[in-house]
This record gives structure tokens, sequence and C-alpha cells, in this order.
């Protein structure tokens, strides 16, 4: 209780905690399949129209190009060194895209809600697609704020910070489901408007704690993975709950329980925080990068040398890369602006791959309810396979972020060699689904959301060592368009198409394997193709990861 009263908000552990906590609404995304049914019967879709709203809402959540300049500009003050930019800092920061963010998701869900129990007559398909592009548009505020801010505090640790946050983003699809279960179940209608609010209220009560911490601590792997131990935790706490569902018909009473039990472990990283600043050694060891930096008559360089994750050659270094191609020499300059950036092969191979494995993988969790019907599955078998993915989702996320840490550190391993083999293993996944054996649905789902998953933390954070921190969140924004374009295409021209063709004259239905095996067997050749995309890119940077990156790292673990 005395550490409690002693706890500073100002701190980056405590911008963890809050980031976590608005990661755990911000996954309604991922709950599509949960509503979909009934906007297809309230607003009489067939199954094309259904996948073109759903591809809206990939468009939506995916196309974060401005919360990137919004934050970029919001931020920017925080390394600037002029007087007048200084005074400006308590009223800019991340909050403020958590508060554009915050806005467009109520407004998208409670026009959505409303739409559904008749406030105003059914509105045409293009307002629909509106609502849930806006909807969509607005988590992806919510992602760029905590990504970035957590890359910005903890630029040793990129991949287990960024895993974290897109851990717990994954995950949330979980515990959103859980509350749907406990308090609207089999009452989707209820559930929109619970989106409405608890996705945009969780941000606006937490937005001011999300701040950059330009802080060095000396233990804080030690806590990072103390943050990671308790995803896993929840994590396996909602795997143990879903399947118990699934053997046994639980009370209202044990449900309350349970989601009782769930909330005080999201409660948990609060001991973290406030066990961090119970530490001496933590506040003896905390450092400010300004302090560290050597003052240079040079304003740029100084700037430079004051981002700890900038990509430039240490002075002790000798003169390497004279001889690479002109590609790679424009990496090595730093942090590169966005039109840099889109001129460059490498952003166009991670937009590539990312087209066949995020667009596959999304055509695959949009579509599990029609897959599942058509197999003979039950309301609630599907719904548990949503809740499952969730798991799957985390467990990529989560596990890439921090084992591509960890092979980076100790191993020397370039981070685009976890993109080869993920991509590739997602391919097989597909080959699963398709193959249409008994408990293939379950099994394939396993193997395409752990994959899937580890796109979410692989891409950001490849992106930021190639690209650079500066302007990560516009870069890595942009490049993730291509989950939407895959998702179109695999959606609506491969999955939706096929199905519709299958369900000719049977009123919009269809039974069997027939319906979705040809449009799995696509999406593995895909996403077959996006893995070779990534190995290409994994030629292209080994040796800047090799002269570049691992002596940066290097240098940070020296001071």
């Amino acid at each position: 209780m005395e550490r409690l009263k002693q706890l500073s908000l100002n701190t980056r552990w405590v911008s963890t905690v809050a980031s976590i906590w608005i990661q755990c609404t911000s996954g309604s995304l991922y709950t599509f399949s949960i509503y979909s049914p009934t906007l297809k019967t309230t607003q009489h879709y067939d199954q094309s129209t259904l996948d073109t709203v759903s591809v809206f809402k990939d468009i939506g959540a995916n196309t974060g190009t401005l919360s990137g300049v919004l934050y970029t500009y919001s931020t920017s003050d925080h390394s600037s060194h002029h007087p007048r930019q200084q005074r400006l800092t308590p009223f800019l920061g991340p909050w403020v895209v958590l508060l554009v963010g915050a806005i467009q998701c109520f407004a998208g869900y409670f026009l959505m809600w409303a739409s559904v129990v008749g406030l105003f007559p059914r509105p045409p398909v293009p307002v629909m697609c509106l609502f849930m592009l806006v909807a969509a548009h607005g988590m992806t505020f919510f992602n760029t704020a905590d990504v970035v801010t957590s890359v910005r505090n903890f630029p040793t640790y990129s991949g287990t910070a960024v895993g974290i946050m897109k851990g717990f983003l994954g995950l949330s699809g979980a515990i959103l489901i859980q509350v749907y279960q406990t308090f609207f179940n089999n009452k989707p209608t209820s559930y929109l408007l619970l989106l409405a609010l608890l996705a945009s209220i969780d941000p606006l009560l937490l937005m001011w704690f999300v701040r950059i911490c330009n802080t060095k601590e000396g233990n804080e792997k030690k806590h990072l993975n103390s943050f990671s131990l308790i995803a896993l935790i929840v994590a396996a706490y909602l795997m143990v709950i879903i399947i118990l569902e699934h053997i046994f018909a639980l009370p209202f009473l044990v449900r309350v329980l349970t989601l009782i039990l769930l909330l005080l472990l999201l409660a948990s990283p609060l001991y973290v925080a406030i066990r961090t600043q119970g530490s001496d050694s933590d506040r003896t060891s905390e450092t400010s990068f300004c302090e560290e930096d050597e003052l240079t008559d040079d304003p740029h360089e100084m700037h430079v040398r004051q981002d700890p994750v900038g990509y430039h050659r240490l002075p002790s270094e000798p003169d390497v890369g004279t001889d690479t191609n002109d590609a790679m020499t424009s990496l090595w300059r730093g942090d590169l602006d966005l039109l840099q950036a889109i001129c460059t092969l490498e952003f166009w191979i991670l937009f590539f791959a990312m087209a066949c494995g995020m667009g596959s993988g999304l055509a695959t969790v949009n579509n599990i309810s029609q897959i599942g019907g058509s197999l003979g599955y039950s309301s609630f078998e599907t719904s548990s396979l949503i809740s499952l993915w969730s798991i799957w989702n985390f467990l990529g996320r989560f596990g890439a972020g921090y084992v591509s840490d960890y092979f980076l550190h100790v191993k020397e391993w370039a981070r685009p060699l976890f993109m080869v083999i993920t991509l590739a293993a997602m391919s097989i996944g597909h080959l699963i689904i398709a193959s249409g054996l008994p408990g293939a649905l379950y099994a394939g789902s396993i193997l395409v959301g752990v994959c899937y998953g580890s796109q979410w933390s692989l891409m950001p954070t490849i992106a930021s060592e190639i690209f650079g921190v500066v302007r990560m969140g516009t870069i890595f924004n942009t490049i993730t368009i291509a989950n939407p374009v895959g998702s179109y295409i695999f959606s609506v021209r491969v999955v939706g198409y096929i199905y519709d063709r299958e369900a000719s004259g049977e009123g919009n239905k269809c039974t069997g394997t027939r319906c979705f095996m040809l449009s799995f067997f696509i999406m593995g050749s895909a996403t077959l193709c996006g893995s070779l995309a990534a190995f290409g890119l994994f030629l292209r940077t080994k040796r800047f990861y090799n002269e570049v990156i691992l002596r940066r790292l290097l240098h940070s673990v020296r001071e």
C-alpha cells in the first residue's frame, strides 16, 4: 500500500500498463464473426456483400497512415530543443492520437448498432461500409499510439515490447468474447452497443498515462519479462476457460466468477509498475538519454545521437558498406520519411509479403463462422473457434517478438528470417483446412492463427529497424495497407466468389468441403509466394543487420 502511494505516474512502466489495458479492448475487429450473422440477416446481405463489409473493416483497420502522421506531429516536440516547442509538451503527446481514435470508434459502432436495431431505415450497403470503416479506422490510432510509444520507450528490446503490445491486442478478441458470453450470450445486437461504449471509454480514461519517457533502466529486460509472463498466464487461463465452456455448460454465476478472475489477472501489470519503482537499483541506474549524449555544434548531429534507435554507424566503426547497392546505402543513413521508404525495394517486398500472409489470414478469420457452418459445426463451436483464434493470434504476436529478439541478441539471426519461416508454416495451415478432414479446421486455424499473429510483431519491428523509428508509425501503417488489399482479393474475389458459386440454388447456403477447399488451396499457394519474397528480403538485409543493427545492440549493452 505504501508503494502504491509513492507510485509515480510519469514513468514508462505506467505507460506500458496503460497501453496494455487499452490493447485489451482494442481487438473488437477480431470478433466480427460474432455479429456478422446479425448484419447478414437484418440487412438482407448475401455472402459476397457481407464479405465486402468485412473488407471495409480490414481497410479501416489497416490504413493507419493518418494515425502515424498524427503521432509524429504530436510527439515531435519530445525530441526538440527549441524553447517554443518545448512549451507545447504538456499539451501534445500520444494522448491526442488515442482521443481521435476513441471518437471514431464510438461513432462507427454506435451507428452500426442503430442500423441493426432499426433506429433509422436500413442504410445502403456503401453507408454500412462507411460505418464499419470508421469504427475500424479508430482502432489504428490505439495501435499506433501504444506500439510506437513502446518502441520509443524500449529501443533495445523493441521486438519484445511490440510483442507484448500486439500480444494483448490478439488476446483482446477472446477477452471481449468472454464478456459477450457472460452478459450478452446470443445477443449480438447488444454486443455491438458494448463495443461502441467499452472500446472508446477505456482509451479515454487511460490516454493521459501513455507517455514517451526517454530514460534508460538497467533491469528493463527483467520487467519486460514480467509483463510477458503475465501475458502468457492470461492466455493460458483464457484457453482453459474456452475448453471448459466447450465441454460443460457453465452456469451464469460460474461465468461471472471466471470473468472477475480474468479482470484481476489483467490488473496484475500494475503490480509490475509498482515493483519497478520500489527497486533502488532501477532508480540509481535510470539515466536520461540526453544526459548521456555529447553536445555538438551541429543541431542535426545532436538529434541523431540523441535518438537511441537511430541506425547510424558508431564513431568507432570502420567505414563499412561502401560497395553496397544504392538502396542499402540509403537505409544506412538513418530515419527515412515515408516517401524515401516507398522508393526502396525493401518496402515493397514487405508490402507483398504482408498482402499474401495477412490477407489470407484475415480471410480465414472473417469466414470461420461460414466455414464451420458448412462443415457441420454448431454456432457455439464456431464461437469457440473464434476465441481460440485469439489465443493462437496472441501466441504468434507475442512469440515472434520475443523469440526474434532472443535470436537477434544471442544467435545474431536477422529478424526477416522469422518472417520466412512463419509464412511458410501458414501456407501449410491453409492446406490443412482445405483438406476438410475431421478436426482439420481446429488444427489448421491454430497454425494459421499463430503465423498470422507473428506478422503483426515482425513487420513493425523490421520496419523500425530498416527505416528508423522517428516516422515508424507512418511507415509501418502504410505497409499494413497490404492487409486489406490481400483481404479483398482473398475474401471477395476468392472465398466469397467460390462460396456463392457453390451455394447457387440452395438459399445462399453451402455445405461440405467443396465450399472452401479451392479457396484455401489458392491462399496456401499465395502465402508460399510471400515466404519466398520474405526470403529475398532476408538476403538483401543480412549484411545490414550484421554491420548496423547488431553493432547498435552491442553499443546499447555496453552503455
